[in-house]
């Protein structure tokens, strides 16, 4: 589909682009004033550290080779945050390119509006064809969203014979769930042949999510493969007493049964505890078989073990890594089908692909699974993209990124004006090479969900260079500051070190500003003394009702 300019359907570029200096389309038009198509992967829960592509140990023993073929094909961004480590506000924010606190969606279990403005729907607008399969997770289904064509996982969304919910209703469909999303995003692709409208695709898996369940081909990848224990696996959280109030540590938290698969004695099936049984008994009987055949020699090997309870941890933490990278697996299988598909269409040259995650994850760090905090592991997300003849093979960006930065990346490139109510900024200079001597050198964080899942404290932050500075609100009120130059691992908590007193003013400061620029009067304030009454019925409130879009606009 190499052809020039010549179709009826470039016609489509909004005469803004015009306006910003592009030159108007002719006859004789190059190629690349085609605007771009884009496919937009998200995986859920996907570690940094679980990419081979960053250098990483885990990457080396269970590498994503297809992923890292993006990252090779074109950039991989080395500082790539999120704005609000869960999985609902990470999608709101990807789609709206604005804090939680502005499009409304704070916490899990709230329901996005669906009307207001997103760039999907502005591209269909323009004249691209839209299409979203996969986890949606924001409400019942993206009806009203402006997506031309969708296919989604019923909420969370389950591995094996997933409930699917399209347009014309709901249901099971057999199959394992990475596998239909990426079969229904490649036929939509093959059912536009000969289209001449560039297409905007987003494709967000439900893997690697908890209950980490791999594909039948990969139960078996890691069994045997031993994965370094995190050097903090047994951490006790001194100084930090929002760590130590958590609830999400492997050897303490996880489900022994739904999460761990872990079997109640030698030579039984009948699995320990396991709360949500759907997961499983939607299997059909040969799934069964074959999954937790796999894991029988595993689990009975554990049973006939009389191990002490640092043994278990560490057998457990095996356990997890093996279930969760086996899930990534087939993630990365997806990716390849996917490119591979770019390329055999001739299409590749004129495709942006992005592959990122709606948030980080630990992987046993300071003992846990889950996201939330601001540490580093759940903060930080995997971002690597492609744009054949538009962004130099094997860039590497060190420029700080946040997921408000998509929205306006997917407009720049599709020719559409910049628009006000963004509070992120187009990636496009950046990934040229030079990012704008005005890019931001800090980031902004703010999570809320307390009280809820895992018991994780509400707290808002920034991020400046080797600095960290947070503060937890709510029952606990308390400040923590890090040097990551010196601390990576974030075990030691200086907010009262008066080395650190000049450092720490100067990143109260920062967080001021940031708060004001970003519109967030959420939570105490920056000045607020620790322990303050009002300021901490505030946080309480604040925390709990922080919802429903632009309940900041005012601001």
């Amino acid at each position: 589909m190499a052809l020039a300019c010549v179709l009826p359907g470039c016609a489509t570029v909004p005469a803004a682009t015009e306006s910003a200096g592009t030159v108007a389309q002719t006859d004789t038009a190059p190629v690349e004033q085609r605007r771009p198509n884009i496919i937009f992967i998200m995986s859920d829960d996907h570690a940094q550290s679980a990419i081979s592509a960053y250098g990483t140990e885990i990457g080396r023993l269970a590498p994503t080779p297809n992923i890292d073929r993006i990252a090779k094909n074109g950039a991989l961004f080395e500082n790539s945050y999120v704005t609000n480590s869960l999985c609902g506000p990470a999608r709101a924010t990807m789609l709206t390119g604005q804090f939680s606190h502005m499009h409304g969606f704070t916490q899990n279990g709230q329901k996005f509006d669906n009307s207001q403005w997103n760039w999907v729907r502005e591209l269909g607008a323009s004249g691209y064809d839209t299409a979203l399969f996969g986890k949606w997770h924001l409400n019942y289904s993206p009806e009203g969203a402006g997506i031309d064509d969708w296919a989604v996982l019923d909420d969370q969304g389950k591995y094996y014979n997933p409930d699917i919910i399209t347009p014309d209703g709901r249901s099971v469909v057999e199959g394992y769930a990475t596998d239909l999303v990426t079969d229904r995003s490649l036929a939509w692709l093959d059912g536009r042949a000969g289209s001449d409208k560039p297409f905007a695709l987003l494709i967000h898996h439900k893997a690697p999510h908890r209950n980490f369940m791999p594909a039948l081909r990969h139960v078996q990848k890691y069994i045997g493969t031993e994965f370094p224990v995190p050097t903090n696996y047994f951490d006790h959280y001194d100084g930090r007493p929002a760590a130590a109030a958590q609830e999400m540590n492997i050897y303490r938290d996880m489900y022994e049964g739904h999460d761990l698969k872990m079997t109640v004695e030698e030579g039984s099936r009948e699995l320990r505890f396991n709360p949500w049984t759907d997961d499983f008994a939607r299997m059909t009987p040969e799934q069964r078989e074959a999954y937790f055949g796999a894991l029988q020699p595993g689990n009975d090997a554990m049973n006939a073990a009389d191990m002490s309870d640092r043994e278990m941890a560490i057998w457990k933490y095996q356990r997890y890594m093996h279930e969760y990278l086996g899930t990534v697996a087939a993630v990365d299988d997806s990716v390849g089908r996917v490119l591979d598909w770019l390329e055999n269409s001739g299409e590749a040259d004129n495709t942006i692909v992005i592959y990122t995650s709606d948030q980080g994850f630990y992987l046993g760090e300071h003992g846990w699974f889950d996201k939330r905090f601001m540490y580093e592991e759940s903060l930080r997300t995997p971002l690597v993209m492609q744009y054949p003849g538009h962004i130099a093979p094997g860039t590497r960006i060190g420029a700080p990124v946040q997921n408000v930065d998509y929205a306006p990346t997917f407009l720049d490139y599709a020719g559409l004006p910049e628009r006000g109510t963004i509070q992120g900024r187009s990636l496009r200079e950046v990934v040229d090479g030079t990012p704008p001597s005005d890019w931001r050198d800090a980031i902004y964080y703010h999570y809320y969900e307390y009280p809820g899942f895992h018991s994780v404290r509400a707290h808002y932050g920034v991020k400046q260079g080797r600095y960290k500075l947070m503060r937890f609100y709510g029952d606990i009120d308390q400040w923590e500051f890090y040097d990551l130059q010196t601390d990576p691992n974030e075990m030691r908590n200086r907010i009262d070190d008066p080395r650190m007193k000049d450092e720490i003013a100067r990143m109260k400061d920062k967080l001021e500003e940031l708060r004001r620029q970003y519109r967030d009067s959420d939570g105490p304030a920056v000045d607020a003394p620790i322990g303050d009454e009002v300021a901490m019925a505030k946080g309480r409130h604040d925390a709990e009702n922080a919802a429903g879009a632009g309940h900041h606009a005012h601001h």
